[in-house]
């Protein structure tokens, strides 16, 4: 099978805003990712995190340079466009990587409260949080 670079999305959310907090959901949102997609680090091409604007204590890509082989792969973090009424205390990952399956077998991550942004995409066998 010929390898294809694939973007794969994924978000969660936390019930505080604590870099306690921010780094066990975001290492679950990664565990996730990695998992149910096969991944390894040397696979992606970058990851682009998005954080609503009531997170600042700790950057999402802080958490991920720390991963074993993730500190070769380019991180951005971004604030995420507000809307009154969107969902509050999420982050959000575009990561676009290189894999030899289709655009159909690939999972999308939503965790906890995210998990309300895109039903359709979201995996019953992924645990909640533990924050």
């Amino acid at each position: 099978m010929e390898w294809r670079v694939q973007a794969i999305r994924g978000a969660t959310t936390v019930s505080e805003n604590t870099a306690a907090a921010i780094a066990i959901a975001v290492d679950e949102l990664l565990d996730a990712l990695e998992a149910h997609n096969a991944l390894r680090p040397e696979h992606l091409i970058s990851v682009t995190f998005s954080v609503t604007r009531d997170l600042d204590a700790l950057f999402p890509a802080a958490v991920a340079r720390k991963r074993p082989g993730w500190d070769a792969v380019p991180l951005l973090d971004v604030q995420q466009m507000h809307v009154d009424g969107s969902l509050p205390r999420c982050i959000r990952l575009m990561a676009h990587a290189q894999r030899p399956v289709l655009q159909a077998a690939v999972s999308h991550i939503y965790l906890r409260e995210a998990s309300t942004l895109r039903p359709d995409l979201c995996l019953s066998t992924v645990p909640l949080g533990r924050d």
